[in-house]
């Protein structure tokens, strides 16, 4: 399975971990999104309050969110969320199975070192300037 696939449809809280773990970038902290009751869709990422990472790279914190949004709420009529800073070790596994998520020793094969392999391949300075351009312009 791809690693954007893999980190985009269940494994995002431990990319962003990973993130947080060895941070690239000064300033980030996790944050999260949290759907309605009855609904899917929650979704973590790395933030510094305007640009933000995930599985797609770098973007603008409240582009990441509009897509997120529009994309479930196009599927799912009445679908609404609330944003919450990560205040848990997203490489916990007691931490994200109590938010109903699955820890880093309940996958097949252990995805932390996975993730740091994936933002080893990032260039972050550049996909940070990139996603902070879109926010300035």
């Amino acid at each position: 399975m791809p690693d954007r696939i893999f980190f985009g449809y269940g494994a995002c809280a431990i990319l962003a971990g990973a993130f947080l773990e060895r941070p690239p970038l000064d300033g980030f902290y996790g944050e999260r999104i949290i759907p309605g009751e009855g609904f899917s869709g929650n979704h973590i990422y790395a933030t510094n309050g305007v640009i933000a990472f995930d599985y797609h790279g770098y973007s603008a914190r409240e582009r990441l969110l509009e897509h997120h949004k529009r994309g479930w709420a196009s599927r799912n009529p009445g679908w609404h969320c609330t944003i919450a800073t990560v205040d848990f070790d997203l490489l916990d596994t007691v931490e994200l199975n109590r938010r109903k998520m699955l820890g880093p020793d309940q996958y097949l094969h252990d995805p932390v070192p996975r993730a740091h392999r994936f933002l080893q391949r990032i260039d972050h300075a550049e996909g940070a300037a990139r996603a902070l351009r879109t926010v300035m312009s």
